[in-house]
């Protein structure tokens, strides 16, 4: 625990907390708090909620926390400073978003859009079983698709790449939107608002789609799931990178 009197010291700030001799560990002959309870700080002192969730989504993302940990936590540490924020958060966690930005779009998706729920990275299938591509974030029950495009999407093969994808999404039956990195909120909710329009119209039998994988395939859409991968499996996860995404 801090001392209640501290200098002030730019770029620093102090706190006061209790802390138990069970959340510190020492790495590298330094002494730190446990990822759990690094994690729940920053969830409990982030400025927003959506800034909460956030540092839950990325922690869960680099598997350094899960949610059930955190809601462990919860349970048995009550009362504590931001503690009802960190609880707000773990209701609305995903354990499979990919990057910030990713995390952000479900947000506007979902919280202020009001519509979806949406599923984040979801692998999808053809109807034989065969893997077809992962989406940013998916809608299964009407089959829309969001996509984030940063940066990286519009280097010109990458580009073509994107293109090609969306042609067979839409071939499937899945309806498309992408949102621009630094796009304007509104017109991306007017064109996600359109894509459920559209999807609404869509026949039943239309859809060449599923998220049903086949026997063989190792789910890797939880922190359980992906920390009892073996050494041999985790390297099948390394698309996963946050600067593509951001």
């Amino acid at each position: 625990m801090l001392g209640a009197c501290r200098s002030s010291t730019p770029g620093v700030v102090h706190t006061k907390e209790r802390l138990t001799l069970a959340e510190l560990v020492t790495v590298d002959d330094l002494r730190i708090t446990t990822a759990v309870r690094s994690v729940l700080f920053e969830m409990r002192h982030a400025p927003t909620l959506l800034s909460a969730l956030t540092h839950l989504d990325m922690a869960c993302y680099n598997d350094l926390v899960s949610v059930a940990e955190v809601t462990a936590w919860l349970e048995a540490n009550k009362g504590w400073t931001g503690i009802q924020q960190a609880r707000d958060a773990v209701a609305l966690a995903d354990e499979n978003a990919w990057s910030p930005a990713e995390v952000a779009m479900r947000w506007l998706w979902t919280r202020i859009g009001g519509l979806g729920p949406v599923l984040c990275n979801v692998p999808v299938f053809d109807l034989h079983g065969r893997f077809l591509f992962t989406t940013d974030l998916l809608d299964p029950v009407v089959g829309v698709v969001g996509e984030h495009q940063g940066p990286y999407h519009f280097e010109r093969d990458q580009r073509r790449r994107d293109i090609a994808r969306e042609t067979l999404m839409r071939d499937l039956g899945l309806e498309y939107v992408e949102r621009v990195a630094g796009e304007d909120p509104t017109r991306f909710l007017i064109r996600l608002r359109s894509a459920y329009a559209r999807a609404a119209r869509q026949p039943a039998d239309v859809r060449q789609w599923t998220l049903e994988p086949p026997k063989d395939w190792v789910p890797t859409h939880t922190v359980e799931q992906r920390r009892a991968l073996a050494p041999h499996q985790r390297r099948a996860l390394a698309h996963r990178q946050m600067s593509r995404a951001a």
